[in-house]
């Protein structure tokens, strides 16, 4: 039985850039994708330099980001991290360590891959958006 609400987790999906081109029924298909988790303060959730296999939502409490020992961010409910690893096998760039006791929700790598298959649609509206964001970044003056 999952601890969050469907449309809960919508929202929280809504957020994340890399799924702001699909739609309802898209985000309904990756929050059932999704796996629901309780940590204790201390839980290291990622590791900087270990391969990624999941993207992270925070429900409750909070957790930092750290790089070289040296803090990053502080994420609260409503963040997000990971979402590149849904994408390509690339290694952690920070450590994310549980601050308080921290609830969560994560979309597997290989869940998110089985369905970019089942539906291709899904997949080309995520790596529309991933193109955007590419183009934005670049500061090429010549690109519209």
């Amino acid at each position: 039985m999952p601890r969050f609400h469907q449309d809960s987790k919508i929202t929280a999906l809504k957020r994340s850039p890399l799924f702001e081109g699909l739609t309802r029924k898209h985000l309904v298909e990756v929050a059932r994708l999704t796996d629901d988790l309780e940590m204790p303060a201390g839980t290291i959730l990622c590791r900087e330099g270990s391969y990624g296999h999941e993207f992270f939502v925070i429900i409750d409490g909070e957790a930092k980001a750290t790089r070289d020992g040296q803090e990053l961010t502080t994420f609260h409910a409503g963040d997000f991290f990971g979402e590149i690893a849904l994408l390509e096998r690339t290694r952690r760039t920070a450590t994310v360590t549980a601050v308080s006791e921290l609830r969560c929700f994560v979309v597997s790598q290989q869940a998110f891959a089985s369905l970019l298959h089942a539906d291709p649609t899904i997949e080309r509206k995520v790596l529309r958006t991933v193109v955007r964001r590419l183009v934005a970044l670049s500061g090429d003056p010549t690109v519209p």
